[in-house]
Protein backbone atom coordinates (compact mmCIF):
# COMPACT_ATOMS: atom_id res chain seq x y z
CA UNK A 1 0.00 0.00 0.00
CA UNK A 2 1.54 3.64 -0.87
CA UNK A 3 1.78 6.27 1.15
CA UNK A 4 -0.97 8.69 1.64
CA UNK A 5 -1.37 11.81 -0.59
CA UNK A 6 0.25 15.71 1.32
CA UNK A 7 -3.95 16.57 0.81
CA UNK A 8 -5.36 13.66 2.98
CA UNK A 9 -2.70 14.33 5.79
CA UNK A 10 -3.20 18.26 5.56
CA UNK A 11 -7.02 17.31 5.75
CA UNK A 12 -6.41 15.16 9.18
CA UNK A 13 -4.99 18.06 10.74
CA UNK A 14 -1.77 16.05 12.40
CA UNK A 15 0.77 18.19 14.47
CA UNK A 16 3.31 18.35 11.28
CA UNK A 17 0.58 20.76 9.75
CA UNK A 18 -0.83 22.28 12.51
CA UNK A 19 0.06 25.78 13.36
CA UNK A 20 1.75 26.15 16.92
CA UNK A 21 -0.13 28.34 17.94
CA UNK A 22 1.17 28.09 21.56
CA UNK A 23 4.61 29.87 20.20
CA UNK A 24 2.62 32.30 19.40
CA UNK A 25 2.51 35.94 22.01
CA UNK A 26 -1.07 36.44 20.67
CA UNK A 27 -3.11 37.90 18.39
CA UNK A 28 -1.94 40.95 16.75
CA UNK A 29 -5.15 43.21 16.45
CA UNK A 30 -6.87 46.25 18.19
CA UNK A 31 -9.09 46.35 21.27
CA UNK A 32 -12.45 46.95 21.01
CA UNK A 33 -13.34 50.46 19.71
CA UNK A 34 -14.41 52.57 22.40
CA UNK A 35 -15.32 56.12 22.17
CA UNK A 36 -12.72 57.66 24.68
CA UNK A 37 -9.14 58.13 23.51
CA UNK A 38 -6.74 55.72 25.46
CA UNK A 39 -3.34 57.07 26.16
CA UNK A 40 -0.23 54.35 26.14
CA UNK A 41 3.62 53.71 26.56
CA UNK A 42 5.19 50.96 24.72
CA UNK A 43 6.88 48.38 26.76
CA UNK A 44 8.44 46.03 24.95
CA UNK A 45 8.98 44.78 21.27
CA UNK A 46 8.68 40.98 20.24
CA UNK A 47 9.82 39.53 17.47
CA UNK A 48 7.15 37.03 16.99
CA UNK A 49 7.36 33.80 14.92
CA UNK A 50 3.52 34.33 13.82
CA UNK A 51 4.31 38.05 11.65
CA UNK A 52 6.86 39.17 9.48
CA UNK A 53 6.48 43.13 11.46
CA UNK A 54 7.56 43.51 14.53
CA UNK A 55 5.10 43.16 17.77
CA UNK A 56 4.53 45.98 20.35
CA UNK A 57 3.17 45.59 23.64
CA UNK A 58 1.46 48.34 25.11
CA UNK A 59 0.29 49.48 28.75
CA UNK A 60 -2.72 51.18 27.98
CA UNK A 61 -3.15 54.13 31.38
CA UNK A 62 -6.42 52.14 32.33
CA UNK A 63 -4.27 49.42 32.76
CA UNK A 64 -5.07 47.22 30.13
CA UNK A 65 -2.45 45.95 27.30
CA UNK A 66 -2.45 45.81 23.50
CA UNK A 67 -0.13 44.11 21.02
CA UNK A 68 -0.28 45.11 17.68
CA UNK A 69 1.81 45.77 14.59
CA UNK A 70 4.95 48.25 15.23
CA UNK A 71 5.39 50.81 12.54
CA UNK A 72 8.73 52.14 11.40
CA UNK A 73 10.67 54.17 13.68
CA UNK A 74 8.75 53.18 16.97
CA UNK A 75 10.80 52.71 20.10
CA UNK A 76 10.25 51.34 23.47
CA UNK A 77 9.11 54.05 25.76
CA UNK A 78 7.46 55.60 23.01
CA UNK A 79 3.68 57.19 23.58
CA UNK A 80 0.86 55.97 21.34
CA UNK A 81 -3.03 57.02 21.24
CA UNK A 82 -5.69 54.95 20.27
CA UNK A 83 -9.32 56.68 19.66
CA UNK A 84 -10.78 59.02 17.23
CA UNK A 85 -9.05 62.03 18.59
CA UNK A 86 -5.50 60.70 18.71
CA UNK A 87 -3.18 63.18 16.65
CA UNK A 88 -1.68 62.51 14.00
CA UNK A 89 1.54 61.20 14.28
CA UNK A 90 3.46 57.50 13.67
CA UNK A 91 2.01 54.40 15.87
CA UNK A 92 -1.16 56.25 17.02
CA UNK A 93 -4.34 54.16 15.99
CA UNK A 94 -7.61 56.19 15.00
CA UNK A 95 -9.92 56.22 12.33
CA UNK A 96 -9.59 56.78 8.66
CA UNK A 97 -11.97 59.27 9.02
CA UNK A 98 -10.41 60.86 10.67
CA UNK A 99 -6.92 60.80 9.00
CA UNK A 100 -6.33 63.89 6.47
CA UNK A 101 -5.63 62.72 2.77
CA UNK A 102 -1.99 61.82 2.08
CA UNK A 103 -1.39 59.96 5.19
CA UNK A 104 0.86 56.25 5.03
CA UNK A 105 -0.98 53.68 7.16
CA UNK A 106 -1.19 50.22 7.49
CA UNK A 107 -2.91 47.00 9.73
CA UNK A 108 -6.75 48.86 8.23
CA UNK A 109 -9.75 47.16 8.95
CA UNK A 110 -12.11 45.72 6.68
CA UNK A 111 -14.66 46.02 8.75
CA UNK A 112 -15.21 48.33 12.08
CA UNK A 113 -14.10 46.52 14.97
CA UNK A 114 -12.34 43.59 13.46
CA UNK A 115 -8.90 44.17 14.88
CA UNK A 116 -6.91 44.71 11.33
CA UNK A 117 -7.07 43.01 8.33
CA UNK A 118 -4.99 44.16 5.61
CA UNK A 119 -1.61 45.64 5.04
CA UNK A 120 -0.08 43.64 7.60
CA UNK A 121 3.20 42.65 6.08
CA UNK A 122 6.47 44.21 6.83
CA UNK A 123 6.94 47.05 5.28
CA UNK A 124 3.61 47.34 3.50
CA UNK A 125 1.13 50.24 3.68
CA UNK A 126 -1.52 52.20 2.07
CA UNK A 127 -2.27 55.75 1.25
CA UNK A 128 -5.57 57.38 2.35
CA UNK A 129 -6.37 59.00 -1.14
CA UNK A 130 -9.44 60.76 -0.21
CA UNK A 131 -12.94 61.30 1.74
CA UNK A 132 -16.01 61.06 -0.12
CA UNK A 133 -18.61 63.73 1.32
CA UNK A 134 -21.81 61.97 -0.50
CA UNK A 135 -21.38 58.53 0.73
CA UNK A 136 -19.08 59.28 3.54
CA UNK A 137 -16.62 56.66 2.81
CA UNK A 138 -12.87 57.29 2.57
CA UNK A 139 -10.70 55.52 0.07
CA UNK A 140 -7.41 54.04 0.38
CA UNK A 141 -4.57 52.82 -2.01
CA UNK A 142 -3.14 50.03 -1.51
CA UNK A 143 0.73 48.93 -2.37
CA UNK A 144 -0.98 47.04 -4.84
CA UNK A 145 -2.24 49.95 -6.65
CA UNK A 146 -5.75 48.89 -5.82
CA UNK A 147 -8.76 51.21 -4.75
CA UNK A 148 -10.43 50.20 -1.70
CA UNK A 149 -13.58 51.92 -0.56
CA UNK A 150 -13.79 51.65 3.44
CA UNK A 151 -16.32 52.71 6.36
CA UNK A 152 -14.56 56.29 7.99
CA UNK A 153 -15.10 54.09 11.36
CA UNK A 154 -11.93 51.61 10.19
CA UNK A 155 -9.51 51.77 12.21
CA UNK A 156 -5.84 52.17 11.14
CA UNK A 157 -2.14 52.54 12.44
CA UNK A 158 -0.39 55.51 11.07
CA UNK A 159 2.95 54.70 9.29
CA UNK A 160 4.31 52.12 7.61
CA UNK A 161 4.90 48.72 9.02
CA UNK A 162 8.34 47.99 10.38
CA UNK A 163 11.01 44.91 9.30
CA UNK A 164 10.49 46.56 5.38
CA UNK A 165 13.70 45.34 4.47
CA UNK A 166 13.17 41.38 5.30
CA UNK A 167 13.28 39.90 1.62
CA UNK A 168 16.42 42.07 0.67
CA UNK A 169 18.41 39.53 2.61
CA UNK A 170 17.97 36.13 0.48
CA UNK A 171 17.70 32.79 2.21
CA UNK A 172 20.98 31.40 0.72
CA UNK A 173 20.52 28.05 1.48
CA UNK A 174 17.64 25.54 1.76
CA UNK A 175 18.06 24.88 5.00
CA UNK A 176 17.47 28.74 6.25
CA UNK A 177 13.70 28.22 4.68
CA UNK A 178 13.29 25.20 5.91
CA UNK A 179 13.92 26.49 9.32
CA UNK A 180 11.96 29.39 8.72
CA UNK A 181 8.88 27.39 6.86
CA UNK A 182 8.78 24.85 10.14
CA UNK A 183 8.38 28.12 12.38
CA UNK A 184 4.83 28.51 11.65
CA UNK A 185 4.48 24.85 10.37
CA UNK A 186 4.49 25.44 6.99
CA UNK A 187 4.44 22.24 4.46
CA UNK A 188 8.21 23.20 2.50
CA UNK A 189 9.25 22.16 0.16
CA UNK A 190 6.59 21.48 -2.19
CA UNK A 191 7.98 18.32 -4.63
CA UNK A 192 6.94 17.91 -8.16
CA UNK A 193 4.23 14.23 -7.96
CA UNK A 194 6.21 13.24 -10.94
CA UNK A 195 9.64 13.46 -9.16
CA UNK A 196 8.40 10.97 -6.56
CA UNK A 197 7.87 7.27 -6.23
CA UNK A 198 5.11 5.22 -7.88
CA UNK A 199 3.86 4.51 -4.45
CA UNK A 200 4.52 7.64 -3.01
CA UNK A 201 2.23 9.94 -5.29
CA UNK A 202 0.45 8.74 -8.31
CA UNK A 203 1.61 11.23 -11.08
CA UNK A 204 4.91 9.49 -10.02
CA UNK A 205 7.46 6.59 -11.32
CA UNK A 206 7.82 6.65 -15.19
CA UNK A 207 4.43 8.78 -15.23
CA UNK A 208 5.76 11.24 -17.75
CA UNK A 209 3.12 12.07 -20.57
CA UNK A 210 0.68 10.58 -17.92
CA UNK A 211 -2.50 12.53 -18.02
CA UNK A 212 -2.93 14.72 -14.65
CA UNK A 213 -6.58 15.02 -15.14
CA UNK A 214 -9.12 13.23 -12.50
CA UNK A 215 -12.62 13.02 -12.89
CA UNK A 216 -14.57 14.61 -10.23
CA UNK A 217 -15.66 11.10 -8.19
CA UNK A 218 -12.21 9.40 -8.27
CA UNK A 219 -11.09 7.77 -4.61
CA UNK A 220 -9.35 9.77 -2.62
CA UNK A 221 -6.04 7.93 -2.90
CA UNK A 222 -5.81 8.96 -6.37
CA UNK A 223 -7.80 12.28 -7.05
CA UNK A 224 -4.74 14.53 -7.35
CA UNK A 225 -3.68 16.88 -10.39
CA UNK A 226 -6.43 18.82 -12.17
CA UNK A 227 -9.52 17.61 -10.58
CA UNK A 228 -12.80 17.04 -13.45
CA UNK A 229 -10.72 19.70 -15.64
CA UNK A 230 -12.40 20.78 -19.02
CA UNK A 231 -8.69 21.09 -20.87
CA UNK A 232 -5.23 22.04 -19.82
CA UNK A 233 -2.29 23.27 -20.85
CA UNK A 234 -1.36 26.21 -22.88
CA UNK A 235 -3.77 28.11 -24.83
CA UNK A 236 -2.50 28.29 -28.77
CA UNK A 237 -3.42 29.46 -31.62
CA UNK A 238 -4.26 33.43 -32.55
CA UNK A 239 -6.86 35.09 -30.45
CA UNK A 240 -9.04 37.59 -32.88
CA UNK A 241 -10.49 40.32 -31.21
CA UNK A 242 -13.75 42.05 -33.27
CA UNK A 243 -13.86 45.75 -33.13
CA UNK A 244 -16.58 47.72 -33.28
CA UNK A 245 -16.98 50.24 -35.84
Amino acid sequence: MGTRLIPQRRGKGGPTFRTPKHRFFGAAQYLAPTPETLNGEVIGLLSSPAHSAVMADVLLENGGRMAYLAPEGLRKGALVSVGPQAKIQVGNVLPIGQIPEGVYVFNVELMPGDGGRMTRASGSSALVVGHDEDTGQTVVRLSSKRLKTLSPECRATIGVSSAGGRKEKPFQKAGNHFYAMKARNKYWPIVRGTAKSAYDHPHGGRSFGKSSSVARNTPPGRKVGHIASRRTGRRRGRIRVQQDE
